[in-house]
């Protein structure tokens, strides 16, 4: 029996890529405490495995000396208790100790190999589903888990998979690592946790779009163009502000690839969510307009003291600035994280911060004249005057005054 169990010991070790000391170690400490309750002990027991033979003993630890000032032992005998039938009751108590053992081994070397690859894109297999989370195999002994837990139902947990995002079987699909679980951390161990896997991926979280661009985008990974800001609702639209390091590298035109390749190979990972790679721009009112395309802006008024801004757009724009219930202009607030306030020319004499910035307007004439009249909180009227007046047409009774 004792040549077998070292046998077994090996090739679990082996197999489970774990340290064969480690492992015996354990088998003793949770082998002594079988035999003080098997033994009826009146002290704490030691177990001792000879590496060689395999050979078990057990020894009572009588104590001798004086208690220190924490109240334990200082001195012991160690009592030779060995039974007889040693390894029978060993055989009885090894297959769930080393089980137990195996586990959660192998759940510290996973969490060791892991632990500092947090917000890196790894790609899986999909095992299976649950209601709650999807078994995510990524190598051969390692399982990650994608949770998607109704958070009404469950406070606390993760949802971490877009609306409407389905997966069969097999399916292969990248995923973010979110989370690695401390198996020896009782804090981060939520309900069931010993059934479920220590790795935590995502494929909501802003940082897949930027790990997938850097994989489809050279300039990306070398570093020539950075991503500055990501806002993304997932499996809807997502937008991303870039910039380049090099002066005569267009860093847009680099992330959409020829004819849309690169930016397309990104959204078909994410399922034909809708991806908007706009321009990064130091000057806040430039990279406020530009946020909101596919919109046309006319003027953006900036207040960069309470980072807001007022933004005007042509009449058949005001739609498309804004999007679908809202979702444009709210991904747009996020992107530039400016409180941004969306009017038509219609509201264009109403009050706007004191600082204009005119964007994609032409060039006026300066022979043309414009409406002479100055609103209470001196926003002047962008109308051309009438012919032989200083006024436009809406502002007609000031000339009589």
């Amino acid at each position: 029996m004792s040549s077998e169990l070292m046998d077994a010991l090996q090739a679990l070790a082996h197999e489970k890529k774990i340290d064969e000391i480690y492992l015996i170690e354990r088998l003793e400490a949770s082998l002594a405490k079988s035999y003080q309750s098997i033994l009826n002990l009146e002290w704490d027991a030691r177990v001792t495995i000879d590496r060689t033979t395999g050979q078990i003993y057990v020894y009572e630890l009588v104590p001798t000396g004086e208690m220190d000032e924490d109240g334990y032992w200082t001195e012991f005998e160690e009592r030779d208790v060995t039974p007889s039938n040693v390894s029978r009751i060993a055989a009885q108590n090894a297959k769930s100790v080393i089980a137990s053992i195996v586990r959660e081994a192998g759940r510290q070397s996973i969490y060791d190999e892991f632990r500092d690859r947090v917000g890196d894109i790894v790609t899986g297999t999909v095992l299976q589903g649950t209601p709650d989370f999807t078994i995510v195999k990524i190598r051969d002994g390692v399982e990650a888990e994608l949770p998607h837990y109704d958070e009404k139902r469950n406070p606390g947990e993760r949802n971490e998979v877009p609306a409407g995002e389905r997966y069969r079987h097999n399916q292969r699909i990248k995923t973010l690592i979110i989370d690695v679980r401390d198996p020896n951390s009782v804090e981060n161990r939520g309900r069931g946790d010993q059934a479920r896997p220590a790795i935590v991926v995502s494929r909501t979280h802003p940082d897949l779009i930027r790990r997938l661009f850097e994989l489809e985008v050279p300039e990306i990974y070398d570093g020539m163009v950075e991503i500055k800001s990501i806002a993304r609702e997932p499996g809807a639209r997502s937008k991303v502000a870039v910039a380049s390091r090099e002066p005569n590298l267009d860093p847009v035109g680099a992330c959409v690839g020829p004819k849309g390749s690169r930016v397309r190979m990104v959204v078909e990972e994410l399922r034909n969510e809708r991806v908007d790679v706009i321009q990064w721009s130091e000057d806040p009112a430039k990279y406020v307009a530009n946020a909101l395309s596919p919109a046309r802006v006319t003027r953006v008024s900036v207040d960069e003291e309470n980072q807001y801004a007022t933004v005007i757009v042509p009449d058949d724009q005001l739609s498309l600035a804004i999007g679908k219930e809202g979702q444009n202009a709210r991904l747009a607030a996020r992107l530039t994280g400016w409180h941004i306030d969306i009017k038509s020319t219609s509201f264009a004499g109403q009050p706007a911060p004191e600082v204009n910035m005119l964007i994609d307007e032409e060039p006026e004439d300066e022979d043309v004249e414009f409406c002479s009249y100055v609103s209470e909180t001196g926003v002047a009227c962008r109308n051309h005057a009438r012919p032989g007046s200083r006024f436009c047409g809406i502002h007609a009774e000031y000339e009589e005054k």
